[in-house]
């Protein structure tokens, strides 16, 4: 199961270890939902137009079935089993190098190319091993689709919940956008508003103003080092 026992924390897990908390400004517009009606009353619009051609919810329904199967095997895996089976896993469902980039915000065009590639392979690696370390068991959890709504930008936001045994079912919804024919995972919005990739961008940016790209490089190659002495400690 999670490792927290609390009902909640099985989907903020998901949201790859966030801290930060303030959403930024710039492109906040494209970070939410294409409307505000209820959730209820746009999931039953999106649910019509899953099962369209070229949908995006095939790439959402890959990496859930892959989380899940992960989740059943995770203490034969072990904390670093469970990385070397996600990383294909998100690698073929999110657009991380993407990510990656939006993390830094404006920052990132300052960057050397050399700094692009190790603040984009820190951002994976944290990223998969986060994952690795959160989802250590199963205890019966089951993603539900709902539907598929368009977003900004001809991205796609696919409507999904998290149906928790003797928890409450929490809204989890991905925004993807289409890269040469296939559909990627590009934020995840916890209860459908709270984007993950804006509140790493508050917290990466600000960061690295303050610090400097090498400081914020050496603080994200710390967090992934204690992940995975926390992983070979487990049990």
């Amino acid at each position: 199961m999670f490792m927290s026992k609390n009902r909640n924390v099985f989907a903020i897990g998901l949201f790859l270890a966030m801290t930060g908390q303030a959403v930024f400004a710039q492109d906040a517009a494209d970070q939410k939902p294409a409307t505000h009606e209820p959730f209820e009353q746009r999931a039953a619009v999106a649910s019509k137009r899953a099962a369209e051609e070229n949908s995006p919810v095939p790439a959402v329904e890959t990496f859930h079935s892959g989380l899940i199967d992960i989740m059943k095997e995770a203490e034969i895996l072990g904390f670093q089993g469970r990385i070397d089976r996600l990383s294909p896993l998100m690698g073929k469902t999110f657009d991380l190098d993407f990510m990656a980039s939006k993390t830094v915000g404006r920052h990132w065009r300052r960057l050397s190319a050399q700094d692009k590639l190790r603040w984009a392979e820190a951002f994976t690696q944290f990223t998969t091993a986060n994952y690795a370390g959160r989802f250590t068991g199963f205890t019966g959890e089951k993603f539900v689709t709902l539907g598929v709504e368009d977003a900004a930008r001809g991205t796609r936001v696919v409507l999904t919940k998290i149906v928790v045994p003797d928890g409450e079912e929490v809204q989890l919804n991905y925004r993807l956008v289409e890269r040469d024919g296939t559909w990627k995972i590009i934020d995840v919005y916890l209860n459908g508003t709270v984007s993950e990739l804006a509140l790493r961008r508050s917290e990466y940016s600000s960061a690295l103003k303050r610090e400097g790209f090498d400081q914020l490089l050496d603080s994200i190659e710390t967090k992934i080092a204690d992940l995975k002495k926390k992983g070979k400690s487990e049990g």
